[in-house]
């Protein structure tokens, strides 16, 4: 008669702490084990290795995936964020850069965008950092926080990532997929904004090009 496994895996603060097989021979001693082992780690999660595989895939599958609400990010200092918060809101999602010739009027019109259209028409703008086009954002974090203070940003900054290549953000390739660009999805340089609608859709995308002030015609149509 073949043995049935169960696979157990202790994770404390997402590390594995303990991995075990237990048969019907050793269960006892599996179970006495795993008591010891608990008061000593403190608060421990008991998860089968399907479980541990979805609590490592925090975002969908990009080409899959509706709105943008279904993915979660990292903001600047770090912390998760669910994009679901974003539910019932107008966003313009722009990659942003420190030393770029576009930086100036861009942040100032983002700036003067979110100010009159935020609380009015509930505008939110989600800014991530990218030193991908002539590494114009070298910063670490503690950097562009001084640098978005500076210019009293009051809109939401994220941490730096990569727009464009296999290790993109999986946000910003269900960006591209849902709102590909002239010669090509990818990313061309700093300041590409997209528009996200009420539930999460993204359905416009604009160039470096275009100042943010020149979305609102856009903007209002989904107000």
């Amino acid at each position: 008669m073949p043995k049935i496994y169960e696979e157990i895996t202790y994770i404390y603060v997402g590390n594995i702490v303990k991995e075990m097989k237990l048969d019907s021979m050793n269960m006892t001693i599996g179970f006495r084990i795993s008591k010891l082992v608990a008061p000593i780690v403190g608060n421990v999660i008991c998860l089968s290795r399907a479980q541990f595989s979805a609590v490592k895939m925090s975002n969908p599958d990009y080409k899959a995936a509706t709105s943008i609400h279904e993915f979660t990010v990292k903001n600047i200092k770090g912390e998760d964020v669910k994009l679901d918060v974003y539910k019932g809101h107008v966003c313009i999602i722009v990659n942003v850069a420190s030393q770029c010739g576009l930086t100036a009027n861009n942040y100032k019109q983002l700036n003067e965008l979110y100010e009159k259209y935020a609380e009015d028409k509930g505008l939110r703008i989600l800014a991530f950092p990218c030193n991908q086009f002539a590494g114009q954002e070298p910063g670490n974090p503690e950097d562009i926080v001084c640098f978005a203070s500076e210019r009293k940003v009051k809109f939401d900054l994220f941490e730096k990532i990569d727009v464009n290549g296999d290790g993109a953000s999986p946000l910003w390739k269900f960006l591209k997929h849902k709102q590909g660009g002239t010669l090509g999805n990818f990313v061309k340089w700093n300041f590409t904004k997209f528009i996200v609608d009420k539930d999460g859709v993204p359905v416009e995308r604009h160039g470096p090009n275009v100042d943010p002030l020149d979305l609102v015609k856009s903007l209002e149509k989904y107000w």
